[in-house]
This record gives structure tokens, sequence and C-alpha cells, in this order.
């Protein structure tokens, strides 16, 4: 399911952009819409949150799923009456995104008690999910690319429409509803604080927990350079040094692969690795191996080789942040914390476009790469330094008065992996607790 739906969003991300661009021809309207997109999912991390936290995951994750799949729908509809203009494409887009967040968040809530029916780990359920989400996204971007070759861009929207719609039946279908406390009411039956009160409440949770304040600093200025990297060196590196769409198309597939590929080691031999370690080194991969790489201009052969070493970081660092996520969140919080975690990951993507095309401009090309690997590495280098990053480990939980919400008691509420954590102790032992940030790769 985490597959499928990852497909989806992956035909989003290649379809929407391509309609727009194929429809109207100007690559201002085409920016437009995709941050419209992204200002959705932005908005609807933040103020989702509460409501998460009342209502049951797998209702919020099918109806967000639903509603993505009518915008989906409507686009071409609309295209084909007539009716769809700039101002009205772009409210769809920004729906589209705003349905996206609720709905990834509604399925993160759902892992834990799926973890403890499989009777498995934190590391090996969040490796599993992030490896599926690879295989869907791999899948999925050239599904889309072939589509769109075949039978053009509005027909590729239905289709992606009918993967998201998929996607929401399976999870209505095959997932156990995991009830949540009623709306209006507490888990002592006493009343719910006001919404807005119950998103503060997430806000100092997230101030009072050093720990995760550092991972989201880190996760924020990492998705950056990531935008600036993805966005912008990325296609400048296929015209200028490559001159070849097919072979920056086998970049971006030798790194999922090796993502894939770690993903897959991480669920191994992570609960058996210091996390420190493992999440330094992972980032030197994804980060400084990949622009080293990249600056140094090798043969084809030697680039997708070392671009997919670079990968398997990427593949590590995803599941390794949902666990830390999930051991270190409080489960009646999860819903307002990750929701916040995901806004302030992505919240400078959009400047680190900006500013990797401004210094591709001053710098060139190979510049800005060493300084991007540069940053990376400082950034990343932080638990090797910074006594904080020793909680990172997984027999490390919260306990720290700050890093509990107002009115909670000494007790840690244990997770799983992924984001959210059901059961008190997981079947995996009493280290599958607590967890922290997630990184929007």
């Amino acid at each position: 399911m985490s597959g499928i739906c990852s497909a989806g969003v992956a035909m989003t991300l290649i379809a929407l952009p391509w309609f727009v661009l194929h429809t109207t021809g100007s690559g201002t309207r085409t920016g437009l819409v995709a941050a419209a997109e992204l200002v959705g999912l932005l908005c609807s991390s933040v103020s989702a949150g509460p409501l998460l936290d009342r209502l049951p995951p797998r209702a919020v994750s099918v109806g967000a799923d639903a509603l993505t799949a009518g915008a989906l729908g409507l686009v071409p509809l609309l295209h084909a009456m007539g009716g769809l203009d700039l101002p009205l494409l772009g409210l769809l887009a920004f729906v589209i995104g705003a349905a996206r967040g609720p709905a990834d968040t509604g399925k993160q809530l759902l892992l834990p008690a799926a973890m403890a029916r499989a009777a498995t780990s934190t590391e090996r359920a969040t490796g599993a999910v992030e490896a599926a989400r690879r295989i869907g996204m791999m899948a999925g971007a050239p599904l889309a690319g072939v589509s769109v070759a075949a039978v053009g861009p509005v027909p590729t929207l239905l289709l992606d429409a009918a993967a998201v719609s998929l996607g929401a039946v399976l999870v209505a279908a095959l997932v156990p509803a995991v009830p949540r406390a009623a709306a209006g009411a507490g888990r002592d039956g006493a009343e719910r604080e006001p919404y807005l009160r119950e998103l503060v409440t997430g806000l100092r949770w997230l101030r009072g927990d050093r720990l995760v304040r550092a991972v989201t600093g880190v996760l924020l200025v990492t998705n950056a350079l990531d935008g600036a990297l993805n966005g912008v060196l990325y296609p400048a590196y296929g015209a200028r040094v490559l001159d070849s769409g097919p072979l920056l198309g086998a970049m971006v597939t030798v790194m999922g692969a090796g993502a894939l590929a770690g993903a897959a080691l991480y669920g191994w031999a992570g609960p058996r690795l210091p996390a420190r370690l493992l999440f330094t080194g992972a980032f030197v991969l994804l980060g400084a191996v990949r622009c080293a790489t990249l600056a140094a201009e090798p043969p084809p052969v030697v680039l997708l080789a070392l671009l997919a070493v670079s990968g398997v970081g990427s593949g590590v660092v995803a599941p390794l942040m949902m666990s830390v996520a999930y051991r270190r969140v409080p489960e009646e919080l999860r819903g307002r914390v990750f929701g916040l975690l995901t806004a302030c990951a992505l919240a400078a993507t959009p400047l680190g476009m900006v500013g990797g095309g401004l210094a591709l401009d001053h710098w060139g090309l190979t510049g800005t790469l060493v300084a991007t690997g540069a940053v990376y590495l400082v950034v990343t280098s932080a638990p090797l330094v910074f006594p904080v990053w020793r909680g990172l480990g997984a027999d490390s939980p919260a306990t720290d008065a700050s890093a509990r919400p107002v009115g909670e008691s000494a007790t840690v509420v244990d997770g799983s992996s992924s984001l959210p954590a059901a059961d008190p102790t997981p079947p995996g032992g009493a280290d599958q607790g607590r967890s922290v940030p997630v990184r929007a790769v």
C-alpha cells in the first residue's frame, strides 16, 4: 500500500507540471502551480495536526487520498470543458498538496499498531516501509513519463487519480482501524483542549525537546540543499556536463536503487549499529560524496556507480529518522508534532532552489557543487560534536521534563517506527521506544 501510494505521488509530481507546461507553454505558470502544491502541503502539515490527534487515522488517510484523487480528476475534466484557468488550476494544486499532508501522516499513525501485530522491530518496519516507498517512487516516475509519451498528460492525470484511489481502497479494506479519542473528549473522558491550544501544545513539545530540535534543524538545512541539487544543479549537470537527458534520468534511477538497498540494509542491521555514526555516515554518503562525485565529472559508468553508493545513505536516513520520531514523540501528540516536523523540514526547500540558482550563476556548476557538499558535511557532522545527539540511539528515551507536554507525567510513551508508536512496549523489546523527525526526501 505504501508503494502504491508513493507511485501515485511520484506520478503527480511528473504529470501535473507536464500538463501545465503542455497546455500553457509557460514555465512561469508551471512554477506557480508547483509552488501552490507545496504551499498547500506546508499549510496542512501545520494546521491539521490537532485533527489527526482527534480523528481515526485510517479515516483521515482514506479521506485525504479520496480528496487528492478527486482534485486530480477535476483537472482533465475542467480542461475538456474549457473552464480551467490558472487561478482554478492553482487552487486544485493547493488542494492536492493540502491533502497529501494528512494522508501521509495518517498512514504513519497506522504503522505502530501494524508493527505490534507483526511482532517486528521499529527498524525493520520503518526499513520495509521506506523500501516500499522507494519502489513506488521508482516505478511511478517512469510510468508517468511513459504514459505522457504514449497517451499525453491528460490521460496520465486520470491514471494518477486511479492509482491514488486504489491506495485509498487498499487502506480502507486491509488496514485495521486504530481508534482515537472522540472529538471533544480526551483520553480520560475529560473535555479536550480547544484546537489552537492543542496546536500550541505541539509547538511547546517540539520546542522543549532539544534532540528533536537538533534533528529538525539538520533536516531543514539538508532539505534546502537537496532542493538546490534536485531542482537546479541536476538539470544543469545534465545539460552542461552530460548533454544527455537519458543519462540524467539514469542518475535519478541509480540513486533510487541505492536508497532501496539502504532501506533494506537499515532494516537488517540498523538495530545493531551506533545510531550517531550511522546517521553521520549516511549523510556523508548522501551529501558530501554525491556533490564530490558530480564536481569531479567522472565517466558515466563511474558516475552512476558512485551515485548508487550515495543513494544508500538516503535509504538509511529516512527510516532512521522515522524510528527516532516514533520513539520520542508521545502517542497522543504525534499528529501535531509529525505535521510540524514535516513543515519545518520542508520550509526552506524553496529557498534552497532559489539559492542554488543564484550560486550557479555566480560560482558556476563546479563551485556550487563543492560549496553545497561542504555545507552538507559541516551540518551533518553535528552528531559527532554536540552532546545532545547522544540521545539519538534507541536506548536513550525522552525523559527530560522539558520534552514532555504540559500536564504529562514522567512516564514516556514508547513507540514503534516510522512516526507514531502505539504499544508502550512493542514486541521488539523495550528499546523500540521513542522517535523524532522525518526526512522528506
